[in-house]
């Protein structure tokens, strides 16, 4: 299906919806043959008027002209009622038919993107994901919504019209046929040099809603460093390449009406006059090329909105593309099918033999043994890059092994079902992220359901209570996008607050008091001696105090285990451990000779 054209693979996302498409579908096509009946109408009421008791309504017993006349009038109001009705319920069903697909295959697509491993977003650009989930998608909907129901007037009105013509005028019919050949044949040409241009158009488009998602997310950075300049440059660049695409685009599209309405005027000035001559010579009636002549404009001036319906259509297949190959995405990562139920976890951690390394560099880990007893505290210390934080994304699931096991209370982790897992594991990173909401939201993020008392109680343990009552609102001030309107340990207090909510029988730190000040890590550490009581906590940390008190302390250098044990023997080992203590204890030291 992936190497399919994108209006087979979106014909196949319609399927669920097959009743809906032919509702909206048998609507469009009655609303355009009652649209084209007043030209029939009009020819009628010509053939009254001219040829009167003899009019084509008299054989059904209407001989006088009045009544003739009567009778059409009662056919018109029936007609524009039921052509009236069957617009507004076209209107009503394929809009709704746009915006149900466009709902469920925009959570399709980002239930799709949340089962995506780690490195999938580290090597995408968040701006073009959201084009993609918003702009991409409603595009779709757009097509649905216009471009679909046009598409099917047009032919319904080349099928009706060109039947009747043959049947009233062959050779009328055939001079009328003319042009369409050439129109299809441009539409087809256009059609072909359009899509490679909007293609373009959409990865520009992706271009420039990655280069704002950036710059909003760094804003503090511009600003520091007076790069506003730099910045406007960089966008005026992505912009301008964003315009020049659509004008590539916009100049082929916009010649094909004016080149098509010339195809069209030949052919209808030929008709004009060969019709008009066979009606004089009495070939026809008047009242037949009278219809002709109206009929002619109803076929021919609607194939020159094929050039906005294909135009409409290009940038539909080429979002669909885009929407769909992102749906195609492969999990590199799929759910174990063994449940781990929460109550029975005992937090007992193996890595066994583990080799990994990201995508495009050396290995990191390599037969790499880490041993973790059930409600024990290990401490991973060590320099920059060593792999502390590729161990926690491991054990979480985050990234594939490419050799090896982990176990969890002896089950590898690839076995057990995924949300189980990760329910079973609580991480507070140095990254800490907070929603657009109230401080009671984030705490119970992850654990929607919990009652008030039990979010406060979070807090007073996470040591986070008394700032957030001297909050304006308390637990119910907004903190902002990221947590923006709160200070760093403020977030990651109340990040810390959030996992002691959760409860897992497995808590990870992760450099979790690397950028909060000595008071906020004083109080993180009075929180952890009270929260790491029996259950299996990893402490991952540069400052050493950090995990003084841990059961146990590993060392890594470059993806390897060179130390291991509590903190005093560590230091009378006279290894690698004390010369990182040395140095961090020599940093304390002269700041306070300094003070």
């Amino acid at each position: 299906m992936a190497s399919s054209p994108p209006l087979q693979r979106l014909l196949h996302t319609l399927k669920p919806h097959r009743r809906l498409v032919w509702l909206a579908a048998s609507c469009s096509v009655l609303n355009k043959l009652f649209d084209l009946a007043p030209p029939v109408l009009i020819g009628l009421a010509v053939d009254v008027v001219v040829r009167q008791d003899n009019a084509w309504l008299a054989a059904f017993g209407v001989v006088t002209v009045p009544g003739q006349l009567g009778v059409l009038a009662v056919l018109s109001f029936l007609i524009w009622s039921a052509e009236s009705l069957f617009e507004y319920l076209y209107a009503l069903l394929w809009r709704n038919l746009a915006q149900r697909v466009q709902h469920e295959l925009r959570l399709e697509a980002y239930d799709h993107l949340q089962r995506l491993e780690l490195g999938f977003f580290e090597a995408s650009s968040s701006g073009r994901l959201l084009a993609i989930l918003n702009d991409d998608i409603n595009q779709l909907e757009r097509f649905l919504d216009h471009g679909a129901n046009e598409l099917l007037q047009l032919i319904t009105t080349v099928l009706a019209v060109g039947g009747a013509m043959l049947w009233l005028s062959p050779t009328v019919a055939g001079v009328s046929f003319l042009p369409i050949p050439v129109i299809l044949w441009g539409s087809l040409h256009f059609q072909r040099r359009l899509q490679p241009r909007y293609r373009e158009v959409r990865e520009r488009a992706g271009d420039l809603a990655s280069r704002l998602a950036n710059n909003l997310g760094g804003m503090l950075t511009i600003k520091s460093y007076a790069a506003e300049p730099w910045e406007l440059e960089r966008l005026r660049a992505d912009s301008e390449a964003y315009r020049i695409s659509n004008r590539r685009a916009i100049r082929l599209s916009a010649a094909f009406i004016p080149l098509i309405r010339f195809a069209i005027l030949f052919a209808f000035l030929a008709i004009l006059v060969i019709g008009g001559l066979q009606a004089w010579r009495g070939a026809i009636a008047v009242g037949t090329y009278s219809f002709l002549v109206f009929i002619t404009q109803r076929l021919l001036w609607p194939l020159t909105s094929l050039g906005r319906t294909l135009d409409d259509y290009q940038r539909a297949m080429a979002s669909s593309q885009r929407v769909l190959d992102l749906l195609d995405t492969p999990i590199a990562i799929p759910s174990g099918s063994r449940p781990l139920p929460l109550s029975q976890v005992q937090g007992a951690i193996h890595f066994e033999a583990v080799d990994f390394a990201y995508p495009g560099r050396a290995p990191l880990l390599q037969g790499f043994n880490l041993e973790i007893p059930g409600g024990s505290t290990v401490g991973i210390v060590g320099a920059t890059g060593s792999g502390k934080s590729t161990i926690v994304k491991l054990l979480l699931r985050l990234y594939e092994l490419q050799g090896g096991t982990i176990r969890l209370d002896g089950q590898p982790v690839d076995q057990l079902q995924l949300a189980d897992l990760r329910r079973a594991i609580g991480l507070v990173s140095q990254e800490v992220f907070l929603f657009h909401g109230t401080v009671a939201e984030n705490i119970a993020y992850g654990s929607f359901e919990a009652p008030r008392g039990a979010i406060e109680r979070a807090a007073q343990l996470a040591e986070a209570s008394r700032f957030i009552e001297a909050l304006p609102q308390g637990y119910d001030t907004v903190v902002g996008e990221r947590g923006q309107r709160l200070s760093g340990g403020q977030r990651q207090r109340i990040a810390l607050a959030r996992a002691i909510l959760k409860n897992p029988p497995v808590l990870i730190l992760d450099e979790a008091t690397a950028a909060v000040d000595n008071e906020t890590e004083a109080a993180i550490q009075r929180s952890l001696d009270l929260i790491t009581a029996e259950r299996t906590t990893l402490v991952i940390a540069h400052r050493l105090s950090t995990v003084r008190h841990a059961d146990r302390i590993v060392v890594l250098e470059q993806g390897r285990i060179v130390e291991s044990g509590s903190h005093e023997q560590l230091i009378t080992s006279g290894g690698a451990y004390v010369n990182l203590w040395r140095v961090q204890a020599g940093l304390r030291a002269d700041e306070a000779l300094q003070l």
